[in-house]
């Protein structure tokens, strides 16, 4: 009897070992390019990483680490978390993308996703939004609103998300007022309120009564109260630092698509997949239409996004010249993804140069 109650209480504690096992949380963890305070795209990731801690409960446990720079440091700061038992870990920039495959390599047990890149594995699964749905759409309302047909675009690194974005917004502009002009400033950073500050001031300075940016302050926004012109959020809901300059502005929500992902990792069906979603899988979202667009504006605007989302407009659909005038795409012709995801090139009507 006494084996058997030794037996037994064996048994019982392996079966409350494994009960216990099966309860750990599955550890999240995220890599932000800037601050979480930077109320635009590192702000808007972490929304999703709250999202997820929402939905799961103790299921999950998540953390974050903010301000990476991309390059070496993205690396030691991948291998740590890995190290550290995490099971999924994103890596929200592009710049992150060769030390996301590096590390990836190194963890064959851990899961990775890398927002905005292109190299996938076994366990690097890859995703982003179609930022430029959302350009072409805030182009319109732009183009059609300038008074001095001067639109100024200050762009973060010279990458093809940036540089189709820049393209998208004009075309969207051109197609309702063939005398608008884009002016771009390149900041070469993603978060840098001062630099941003700056580029806003001298897009103004050249005439610029608009502004857009692919960068992640609320910088160019307070400069646009300020000096009381128009401008567009980035990323996330801007409208609190600019109440009278903010038009709109292009949201990213990412809370499905990590409440999703997350939830294949608890139920063992996570595989690497490629992502890009837009304007009709919610991706791209946009904050509050303000009542300074005149309704006529606004209406064209609103039709162009449901076209979008229904597959009946897309942005990049020809007659599309390349700046020098080369022919790119022929009437009725649409861009493919992939050269959408290489494009290092303005289109025609874009004046200034790409820095290399």
């Amino acid at each position: 009897m006494k084996l058997q109650g030794i037996m037994a209480a064996a048994v019982l504690a392996a079966g409350l070992g494994a009960a216990a096992q099966a309860q750990d949380p599955v550890k999240v963890g995220f890599i932000y390019v800037g601050p979480v305070g930077d109320f635009g795209w590192s702000y808007q990731h972490d929304q999703g990483r709250l999202a997820v801690e929402e939905a799961f409960g103790d299921q999950v446990e998540t953390t974050f680490v903010e301000s990476v720079p991309e390059g070496a440091d993205a690396e030691r700061v991948l291998r740590q978390m890995a190290q550290s038992g995490y099971d999924l870990i994103f890596t929200t920039s592009f710049g992150y993308m060769n030390q996301t495959v590096n590390v990836a390599k190194q963890f064959p047990d851990v899961k990775f996703e890398h927002a905005t890149g292109y190299l996938r594995a076994d366990n690097l699964a890859t995703y982003s939004s179609r930022f430029y749905e959302g350009r072409y759409v805030i182009g319109k309302i732009a183009g059609a609103m300038t008074e001095s047909n001067v639109i100024g675009y200050i762009g973060s690194y010279p990458i093809p998300e940036v540089i189709r974005g820049i393209n998208a917004a004009y075309l969207g502009a051109k197609s309702v007022n063939p005398d608008v002009q884009f002016r771009v400033v390149w900041s070469n950073t993603w978060f840098n309120p001062a630099l941003e500050g700056d580029a806003a001031k001298t897009l103004i300075e050249q005439g610029a009564d608009i502004l857009m940016q692919h960068t992640d302050s609320t910088a160019p926004m307070t400069i646009a109260e300020e000096l009381g012109i128009h401008a567009f959020g980035q990323a996330s809901d801007m409208g609190g630092f600019g109440p009278n300059a903010q038009l709109t502005g292009i949201m990213d929500d990412w809370d499905p698509y990590y409440i999703e992902r997350v939830q294949a990792v608890i139920d063992g069906t996570w595989e690497s997949t490629d992502t890009w979603g837009g304007i009709d899988t919610g991706m791209v979202e946009f904050a509050p239409f303000s009542d300074k667009i005149p309704p006529e504006v606004l209406a064209d605007a609103v039709a162009a996004k449901d076209a979008i989302a229904a597959g009946e407009l897309h942005p990049f659909t020809g007659p599309i010249n390349r700046q020098d005038g080369s022919p790119w795409l022929a009437e009725g012709e649409v861009a493919d993804d992939g050269t959408l995801l290489g494009m290092n090139f303005y289109v025609e009507g874009i004046e200034g140069v790409i820095p290399q």
